[in-house]
């Protein structure tokens, strides 16, 4: 893509890695991390909710939704082959009316896409370099939940991705992953109007899920 945010999405998204996420997901499910924003967002009260789903890969939340009564969920995703993973497995689980999956940058097409109850950004932070921007304008968007799934603040994640990023730039893929500080992320979203109510942490991942105050 021409966004200097998603450079690299469409090479490191795409061919094996793609079609190795699908087969995981159809023998055990959603992985751990998305299991967890997932059971509390459920617990939350989903049925008959709009669903606002960004960078979501396969689409694992807007189809695990929709299975236990959300009404529609929007996908945002800069990859090209996930935008038709995620349309091919959505006939195939019988809701591919339910879901309309927007491929762009979602801070360049976000005039287009509308407002919902439930917003989620699973392991998207991460991949952008404009965290204030891609925050701020996807908490507007959320008028109910707003649930993220992101890498700590930790000596393991600094060590981690400075092997990532070295691994692109020697691949000549301009494709980089970011370490944004928890305090700068979530003072964005209380800022919003959020108050956190769920916050579980992994090694390496935190879930975090918050409500409109």
């Amino acid at each position: 893509m021409s966004c200097r945010c998603c450079q690299g999405v469409d090479d490191v998204f795409r061919g094996s890695y793609v079609k190795r996420d699908l087969r995981k997901y159809h023998r055990k499910g959603p992985r751990k991390t998305t299991h967890m924003l997932l059971r509390v967002i459920k617990e939350q009260g989903v049925e008959g909710a709009s669903v606002l789903d960004i960078g979501g890969g396969i689409g694992t939340i807007q189809h695990e939704l929709l299975r236990v009564g959300a009404s529609r969920a929007t996908g945002a995703e800069a990859a090209m082959e996930f935008v038709e993973v995620v349309q091919e497995e959505a006939r195939r689980q019988g809701h591919a009316d339910k879901i309309d999956v927007r491929y762009g940058d979602f801070v360049e097409i976000v005039d287009d896409i509308e407002e919902a109850d439930i917003v989620t950004l699973d392991r998207v932070i991460c991949c952008y370099s404009d965290m204030e921007s891609l925050v701020k304008l996807s908490t507007k968007k959320a008028r109910r939940v707003y649930g993220v799934v992101y890498p700590r603040d930790t000596f393991l994640t600094r060590i981690g991705m400075m092997v990532l990023n070295a691994v692109f730039r020697l691949t000549r893929n301009p494709f980089r992953v970011y370490r944004h500080a928890t305090a700068d992320v979530e003072a964005l979203i209380f800022a919003a109007g959020f108050r956190q109510t769920y916050y579980k942490t992994t090694p390496y991942w935190q879930v975090a899920v918050f409500c409109r105050r």
